[in-house]
């Protein structure tokens, strides 16, 4: 079977190996395969599971047990039961400990399902989350639909090929579709929840820039880890909190200087610096110029 290698950006000389499907594992050569995840089953006999690599299909995980870590695209995620992990063509990943691993897993070729479907499904939506957590109904609907694949996968005998294959691509349809939706609900959900995150890290901003230019503390005040916030911040802005902090103290030293005639070390002190010597350079590094220097262009 051949790979593919692409040059690692991490610049260390290595390369990260990219994997295709690999259709001799397929019952009957078809372009997907469902069954068990575990240590008795391959679902690809070249890649190193436990060391970084790419492949060029999806992988979708549904778990049956946990806790499991998975890396994709540099980024640690905790499955446990009851939870789906799906992996999409090109992206980075690793398995953690193989016998960790219990459930179901799926595995689609490119190209194994008409473009429509191909949209439908959102296979290639890089934006949606990765990890997904349907509650109960929907992950009842999920395990009934998945296992309606599996049984069609596994029955090679009652059909013709070219019959079995349109039956496959049917019912690889009809789980797909339900898993884009929850995929599409999760997004929703997570985005309305980092704009809830963001609103009251701002409120709390506006209300205490002068005095706090802390990110854990204002994440301690809200409840939240600060990775959290950094998330949020970040989706709804594109900084990160320290960034925006930092702005909005920015702005008010602005106005000050530019419309009232506080010396300068009162206008630091007014925005969280008692040392007007570490308040201009906070000053400079955001603009440039001194604070002095700005009071001076605007007179």
């Amino acid at each position: 079977m051949t790979d593919r290698t692409i040059q690692d950006v991490g610049g260390d000389g290595d390369v990260i190996r990219t994997f295709p499907f690999p259709v001799d594992l397929s019952v009957c050569g078809v372009g997907m395969q469902v069954g068990p995840m575990d240590t008795d089953h391959t679902w690809h006999a070249d890649a190193p599971l436990n060391r970084v690599h790419r492949i060029d299909f999806h992988v979708v995980m549904l778990f049956s047990g946990g806790p499991v870590r998975h890396m994709i695209d540099f980024a640690e995620y905790e499955a446990n039961a009851g939870d789906v992990l799906w992996i999409r063509p090109g992206q980075v990943h690793r398995f953690s400990r193989l016998d960790e691993y219990h459930g179901t897993v799926l595995t689609m070729q490119p190209g194994f399902l008409p473009r429509a479907t191909v949209e439908a499904t959102g296979l290639y939506r890089y934006d949606l989350p990765p990890l997904l957590h349907p509650d109960e109904p929907r992950l009842a609907a999920l395990r009934a639909s998945l296992g309606q694949l599996r049984r069609e996968y596994e029955d090679s005998t009652t059909l013709p090929l070219s019959l079995h294959t349109s039956v496959l691509r049917h019912s690889l349809t009809a789980f797909l579709l339900r898993l884009a939706h929850l995929a599409a609900s999760s997004a929703e959900a997570a985005r309305q929840q980092a704009d809830t995150t963001f609103t009251l890290f701002r409120d709390a901003v506006e209300k205490g820039f002068a005095t706090n230019h802390s990110v854990s503390a204002y994440a301690d005040a809200l409840g939240y880890s600060r990775r959290t916030l950094v998330r949020a911040v970040r989706a709804a802005t594109g900084e990160t909190p320290k960034g925006f902090i930092d702005k909005r103290v920015v702005l008010e030293a602005k106005r000050l200087l530019a419309h009232t005639d506080l010396p300068i070390g009162r206008v630091g002190a007014a925005v969280g610096f008692p040392d007007a010597a570490n308040f201009s350079k906070f000053f400079q590094q955001h603009t440039d110029v001194t604070p002095a220097g700005f009071r001076a262009e605007l007179r």
